[in-house]
């Protein structure tokens, strides 16, 4: 597939290391020779500096014939625009990243796709999405839904302490018998497992678990992971996405937030009107006391500074919070991150870049999620018909080396998969794959 990006900045780089993995023909367009300079220097693709929005620029980036465009400057008006010419000039598909709710409205859709755009990201609101997520569902790490909800993927860190360590996945299902959730990979130490029955559980493994509504329970007491009950949230940083987090959860929880700068802190305070606004440097240990920390059950940095929010969360840990999300957009503190002891960890970039990956596969993908802490994905694919995946059960067909196949949501139901099951079409089907088996798993469904 030949991928046009616009805008050489993090999101956009990131994007392009992923689907250069894949072997997709990459250009990325940026304005800014040092930018491109950077680009060109740790990546095998090809660069245009110049402006996206000149229909000279474009033809020389060969917009004409690319599969897929993708505006992700950080300029909403220059990446929708930018989509319109491109369109124009003949690439097949577009996405312009935007930062504005309104766009997002379902009764505005219509007009973009006349425009010339055939989807709108906004990564900050996915980002705010996945932490509501995972305050909801205090018991873990990190949380995805599909299918509205029908299946989950819940990340859990197991402690010493969990009932399941030191047992095999065969026997741990024994402990529970229960059929509603099925654990479909591991991270230790920086390597990701795809496990079979025989393989053991350690203390402080990361397990990836896929459930349906009727498993979140016993799941979480077979880890030995409480639900913690979550009245008192703290949002250090009234940024895009602490400011959509907080609005999908004032009215439920007790809000507070707090923001260094004044002029911001007055804006909050008629965007946030469920929220109680503190202006003034979270960075402060004494301030943070006086704001309630050690009342919080879960504390959320979303600064603009990565360390900033990494040191505050570890704060909040020591003064007995009990949840702490730290936004990391430097990518090479993520695995440090989680190691230190932050409970989940938010990361824009990989959020839109699910997104945005799903345009890349041959298969019809209704999502994908790429995870902090490990370069595998999950994917959501729908079955089509006469899929080679339709034509045996699940046991009976040999999968690449490094899939493994989770849950099936069928219709209004959902259930776990087994050797026994049996895929038909139209079925959506959630699957954990590392990245050497990713477009190979595609060609099954």
């Amino acid at each position: 597939m030949k991928v046009v990006i616009s805008g050489a900045g993090d999101v956009g780089k990131y994007l392009a290391k992923m689907l250069i993995k894949e072997n997709h023909d990459i250009v990325i367009v940026d304005s800014d020779t040092e930018l491109i300079k950077d680009v060109d220097n740790t990546n095998d693709l090809m660069t245009v500096n110049g402006s996206c929005t000149t229909f000279s620029t474009l033809k020389e980036a060969k917009v004409h014939n690319c599969d897929l465009y993708i505006a992700v400057t950080s300029s909403q008006d220059t990446n929708i625009l930018s989509c319109v010419f491109a369109k124009k000039l003949g690439a097949k598909k577009t996405i312009a990243r935007v930062d504005d709710m309104e766009y997002l409205n379902p009764l505005n859709k219509l007009t973009f796709i006349n425009m010339g755009i055939d989807r709108l990201i906004y990564p900050e609101y996915i980002a705010a999405k996945e932490i509501v997520g995972v305050i909801k569902q205090t018991g873990t790490t990190e949380v995805f839904e599909f299918s509205g909800g029908k299946l989950t993927l819940f990340v859990i860190k197991l402690d010493e302490t969990s009932p399941i360590v030191n047992l095999s996945l065969k026997d741990a299902a024994r402990q529970s018998n229960n059929k509603n959730y099925r654990v479909v990979a591991i991270t230790r130490n920086d390597d990701t497992i795809i496990p079979k029955g025989d393989d053991i559980l350690e203390a402080n493994d990361i397990v990836y678990i896929i459930t349906n509504p009727d498993g979140i329970s016993e799941l979480l007491k077979t880890a030995g992971k409480e639900k913690l009950e979550i009245n008192n949230v703290m949002f250090l940083g009234g940024s895009r996405i602490g400011t959509k987090s907080a609005k999908f959860l004032e009215g439920q929880l007790n809000v507070k937030m707090l923001e260094i700068e004044q002029e911001k802190s007055f804006k909050l305070v008629d965007q946030l009107p469920k929220t109680m606004i503190i202006n003034g440097d979270g960075r402060n240990i004494d301030l943070l006391l006086e704001s309630g920390l050690e009342k919080c059950d879960a504390f959320v940095a979303v600064t603009g500074d990565s360390e900033t929010n990494i040191l505050t969360c570890l704060l909040a840990k020591r003064y007995g919070v009990k949840k702490t999300v730290a936004e990391i957009e430097n990518l090479d503190y993520i695995e440090i991150a989680s190691k230190m002891g932050i409970d989940t960890i938010i990361n824009k970039k990989l959020s839109a870049a699910s997104t945005i990956y799903t345009f890349t596969m041959k298969a019809e993908v209704a999502s994908i999620k790429c995870l902090t802490g490990t370069d595998a994905e999950v994917l959501e694919f729908v079955t089509s018909k006469d899929a080679i995946v339709t034509k045996n059960k699940l046991r009976d067909i040999d999968f690449p080396e490094g899939v493994i196949i989770g849950g099936i949501v069928r219709g209004n139901k959902s259930f776990i998969a087994m050797g026994d099951t049996q895929i038909k079409p139209n079925d959506k089907v959630v699957l954990f794959a590392l990245p050497t088996a990713i477009h190979k798993i595609a060609y099954y469904f």
